[in-house]
């Protein structure tokens, strides 16, 4: 009933104003938030001074991750193999796999428990270790589309169907805990051999290692970064030697050097009303490319849909130039007339049997409004298809 006068708060936000009330460390507030049930009457003991630090012993419990940041050209020049170990980065999702106290858990990024939705690594894992891994789908030996792994998430629980046709994999990146001892004040090499020794003594079903990649120069990394689209990579991580395991995304660390996004030009077709602050704006908008109608007159399909990538100001043109060309109404979405371009930046482009176009886009976000440009000049599908991921 209220729809738009809630106002929500970000788990991240409550740990970051506790952490500041207390005076406790964030990352200390994250080691334990996933282990403890509302009304957190132990966590608030613990932080007022009243009570012990809640326990983790005896459970699964999430593990915060360590996150990367994105290189730029400065920090690139001073990357060496003497400091630093590269690795490819993979177009799954970030993973906690844990087994201890004889639970089994596999963790989202931001901590949910998905296990119910990837039974099939989870019951692989041996006692006592705490991993940290990109979870996709692996089909004799290639790893296949994100679109794939997508099927399987937001998913309580998985048919049999559906995990004999999108089995899923781990590929291993680190080793946080082996049995009781804890390894994240080690140095990456360390833990990287630590890791090296437990999965060849143990070979886990449905898990492998991500490979080292040797390199000299920044020159070869550079050469190695641009064919990562042809190999269906995301791009390079970059990690340095003696970095511990840290919370959150210290600086200096770990680096992602994400492969350079795909762009068409797409049709503003539909703009919605936001939500929050943007509620009074028309700020989500779907687009489309062109193809040749069932009579061969060129008509619009939808391709994406974005509320990102441009400025405060410019949502304030959008929002102008969409009341002014509305075609028709349908509750909070409009119909404008297919005049206005937009430069559509992307990752990649998968089938979808959702979407009329036959394809959906990975992470798609608005680049640049073309206003100068006439919407004919506007790319087609058959362009979209041909960057198709097979």
């Amino acid at each position: 009933m209220t729809g738009g006068l809630r106002v929500g708060v970000s788990a991240r936000l409550a740990k970051t104003a506790l952490a500041e009330w207390s005076n406790v460390p964030l990352a200390d507030i994250e080691e334990v938030w996933h282990s403890l049930q509302p009304p957190y009457e132990d966590l608030f003991a613990w932080l007022s001074g009243e009570g012990p630090r809640p326990a983790l012993e005896g459970r699964a419990t999430y593990r915060p991750l360590m996150l990367s940041h994105q290189i730029d050209d400065k920090e690139l020049q001073s990357i060496g193999p003497e400091e630093f170990i590269a690795e490819w980065k993979w177009d799954g999702i970030r993973v906690q796999a844990a087994h201890q106290a004889g639970e089994r858990r596999l963790f989202s990024r931001t901590g949910d428990d998905i296990s119910g939705a990837f039974p099939d690594v989870v019951e692989s894992l041996p006692e006592g270790v705490v991993l940290d891994g990109e979870l996709i789908i692996v089909r004799d030996g290639e790893v296949a589309p994100f679109n794939d792994l997508q099927q399987r998430l937001n998913r309580k629980t998985v048919s049999a169907a559906m995990l004999k046709s999108h089995p899923a994999h781990i590929r291993l990146y680190d080793m946080l805990f082996e049995g009781d001892e804890d390894l994240r004040t080690l140095p990456f090499s360390a833990r990287r051999a630590r890791l090296e020794v437990w999965h060849k003594a143990h070979a886990p079903r449905r898990t492998d290692l991500s490979s080292l990649i040797a390199f000299s120069s920044v020159d070869e990394l550079k050469t190695l970064w641009s064919g990562a689209r042809e190999t269906g990579i995301e791009g390079l991580m970059l990690k340095r030697r003696d970095s511990p395991y840290l919370a959150g995304r210290p600086k200096g660390h770990w680096y992602k050097w994400k492969r350079a996004p795909l762009t068409i030009d797409a049709v503003l077709m539909y703009a919605q009303r936001g939500s929050g602050k943007r509620s009074s704006y028309y700020s989500d908008y779907t687009f489309g490319a062109w193809r040749n109608g069932d009579s061969g007159a060129p008509e619009l399909v939808p391709v994406g849909k974005s509320y990102f990538g441009f400025t405060d100001e410019e949502l304030k043109d959008l929002d102008r130039w969409v009341r002014n060309h509305t075609v028709e109404s349908f509750g909070p979405v409009r119909q404008v007339e297919p005049k206005l371009v937009f430069e559509v930046a992307f990752d990649s482009v998968h089938r979808s049997s959702r979407h009329k176009s036959g394809i959906a886009m990975r992470f798609p976000r608005i680049s640049r409004i073309r206003w100068d440009k006439p919407a004919g000049e506007a790319d087609r599908l058959e362009t979209l298809q041909s960057m198709l991921l097979d």
